[in-house]
């Protein structure tokens, strides 16, 4: 199943953890880097290993800190061969070499996050850095602040080049990141329909109550649902280059794409 929703959770608090697996959410991010304290970070490390040590009724991916932060190390090695653990998230990753470096500990899935300039200048090289990275996207929080950008718009080119990183490199399109603001779920939408326009597929939360907004925002609509299969039906009557008799053109790269769409839509059955 393609995942659209992937949803944030504080590795220092177990029972909201619990409450996440049961959220609806795709997949379940446990945090141990920036919604954790400094003097809760061993707990939080603890709280989730020993959570992992069975596989839960969803997949759980760990964000750890960052290399070179106090807590790295022992957050790779207390999350080494679990059960329940399905891929850790790499927070502010700047060059192939750390993607290569946290690969060489492990044999999980690895997920990049790029939240800089640097990272943003690197993000093609960083897809392409180990067979074990599954996946790019961005952390907006701090990539903002480290351009000093104020307006959204101002980040769609670093959107729009790690997007292109990830294809180029065979990766998943990126997930959007968090939309911070749990009550504002009409920006959330708004926001998510601007991210599948530029080609970003499904988006972080940090509430249940986003989920259903993002995957209503990521799902295929009826009338894309119509198109696809319009589309499909006049490629298997007649190869090559065609019109609709609407005047819509059909080639490969269109067929491609309704494809895309019928399979987005199966993604539950």
């Amino acid at each position: 199943m393609t995942p659209l929703t992937w949803l944030y959770v504080p590795g220092d608090r177990p029972r909201v953890i619990g409450k996440a697996l049961a959220a609806g959410a795709d997949v379940v991010v446990i945090d141990l880097e920036d919604a954790v304290a400094p003097d809760r970070k061993e707990y939080a490390r603890a709280a989730a290993a020993d959570l992992l040590t069975e596989r839960p009724p969803v997949p759980v991916h760990v964000r750890v800190n960052a290399l070179g932060t106090p807590w790295a190390s022992a957050d790779l090695a207390a999350l080494a061969g679990l059960r329940g653990l399905s891929a850790l998230r790499l927070p502010k990753v700047t060059t192939p070499a750390e993607v290569r470096q946290v690969a060489a500990s492990t044999p999980l899935p690895l997920h990049a996050l790029l939240e800089s300039a640097l990272a943003i200048e690197h993000a093609y090289a960083i897809a392409r850095a180990h067979p074990a990275l599954r996946g790019i996207s961005l952390g907006e929080t701090d990539l903002r602040a480290d351009l000093g950008v104020r307006a959204d718009a101002g980040l769609d080119w670093p959107r729009s080049r790690v997007i292109v990183a990830a294809r180029a490199a065979g990766l998943p399109p990126p997930a959007q990141t968090v939309h911070p603001d749990i009550r504002d779920l009409d920006g959330l939408a708004a926001s998510c329909a601007h991210g599948r326009a530029l080609g970003f597929l499904g988006r972080a939360a940090i509430h249940p109550r986003q989920l259903p907004v993002i995957e209503r925002a990521y799902l295929p609509t009826p009338a894309e649902l119509d198109h696809a299969e319009t589309v499909l039906k006049a490629a298997t009557a007649q190869e090559g280059a065609q019109a609709l008799p609407d005047g819509r053109f059909v080639d490969a790269a269109v067929v491609a794409e309704a494809r895309r769409t019928l399979s987005l839509a199966r993604r539950g059955n």
